[in-house]
């Protein structure tokens, strides 16, 4: 007796099942409305109006990828400015934005600006390139960069980087400290004088 002969065998007491009726998933037409769809692009603008990063993506001064970026605010003390020039803070972290697109970069700087001012990091690092070769226009990426830390309220000043932290394809930039920080420092202060 073969294997199959032993395999009906064996199914010789069993009753097939009465089939029941197939279902198919059919695929509904999207028949929106007219009304429907000015809804949702109404939803859709009204999103992206309430998105909190304001880096302006229009209108970008060109510079030119071997240029030096420098900026402070008033406030800003000479020396202060001049070891951030130098590279003499301790660099507390770093972000590295080459080869993103502008969409990305405008995300992530403006995160990495929030989260490092949230962290009381105050002297960053942004590692965007030159763009030597970036199209339309070479210096692109850090035309935006140069442009978008001036908008930042909490950007105190930067500055190209030294040499050794990647010459004008990086910038240092100094973070006003947190309103945390701050009310810490005033605190502490008062103490002082208390005790004094």
């Amino acid at each position: 007796m073969s294997e199959f002969d032993l395999f009906l065998e064996e199914l010789g007491g069993v009753k097939p099942l009465k089939s029941s009726p197939t279902y198919t998933a059919t695929q509904k037409k999207n028949t929106l409305t007219e009304e429907q769809a000015q809804q949702r692009r109404e939803n859709a603008e009204r999103s992206a109006a309430f998105d909190p990063n304001p880096l302006a993506t229009e209108n970008v001064q060109l510079v030119d990828p071997d240029e030096l970026l420098s900026y402070k605010k008033s406030g800003v003390q000479d020396g202060v400015f001049k070891n951030l020039r130098l590279g003499k803070y301790e660099i507390h972290t770093v972000l590295n934005i080459q080869g993103q697109s502008i969409k990305q970069a405008r995300q992530n700087l403006y995160q990495f600006i929030q989260d490092s001012h949230k962290s009381d990091m105050r002297s960053l690092l942004i590692q965007h390139g030159k763009g030597l070769h970036s199209k339309p226009h070479p210096g692109l990426l850090k035309s935006y960069v140069n442009q978008w830390l001036r908008q930042l309220d909490e950007v105190k000043a930067f500055h190209s980087a030294q040499p050794f932290h990647g010459g004008s394809g990086s910038v240092y930039v100094l973070l006003k400290k947190s309103e945390e920080a701050r009310l810490t420092n005033k605190e502490r202060h008062q103490k002082r004088g208390a005790n004094g």
